[in-house]
């Protein structure tokens, strides 16, 4: 997440602190929805606003090889950390690191309604959700399918992708993670926030 998101999160909790010093202290579960509602509205408001240059980011990584479980394109991007590296690169979100995680966040959205930048799942190894991309428009959706392919646009009405087809969820500040995988999305905003920052 940048600096600027973090920022303005802190400072709009300190104001929050001192306007209801006589309010009950929250949890720390409730503090991390809390900061997850926060998060997300910021997150509605960026993919609607950005999804132009969501897309273009995605295409800038097109070619890059499929490598499984590594973060950075530089080394290679399964399907999840393609979306992921995108929407954190792009827009400073982090999303859970696995598929089938990724497929609660935000709202389910119908074929037929489907916008560019929302995610696209695929049942490809007999497990549902097993495979995400991200929908560029036109029937089209970018994603790393597999070892031995690289990041490609690919079309949704193929035979192949068509059948496969599991859904898609377009990010408007819900899901339905559960605790561990919200707190582990947490700890990831932690370290990052601990991480100095390059100038």
């Amino acid at each position: 997440m940048s600096l600027g998101i973090v920022a303005c999160f802190a400072c709009a909790g300190l104001a929050h602190a001192e306007e209801t010093s006589d309010a009950p202290k929250e949890s720390m579960f409730q503090a991390g929805r809390s900061y997850f509602s926060r998060a997300s509205d910021r997150l509605v408001d960026s993919v609607s606003e950005k999804s132009e240059s969501l897309i273009n980011q995605a295409m800038a990584v097109i070619g890059v090889r499929y490598r499984w479980n590594t973060e950075l394109p530089q080394s290679g991007l399964d399907g999840s950390s393609f979306v992921a590296y995108v929407f954190k690169d792009k827009l400073g979100f982090l999303l859970p690191n696995k598929s089938t995680q990724m497929s609660r966040v935000g709202k389910p959205i119908n074929r037929d309604d489907l916008q560019p930048g929302d995610l696209v799942f695929f049942n490809t190894m007999r497990l549902t959700f097993s495979h995400v991309g991200i929908y560029v428009g036109d029937n089209k959706f970018i994603h790393s399918p597999s070892k031995g392919a690289s990041v490609r646009v690919d079309d949704l009405s193929s035979v192949y992708w068509d059948r496969r087809f599991d859904g898609a969820r377009r990010l408007d500040g819900s899901d339905s993670l559960d605790d561990s995988e919200r707190r582990e999305l947490l700890n990831q905003v932690n370290n990052i926030k601990r991480k100095p920052q390059s100038l």
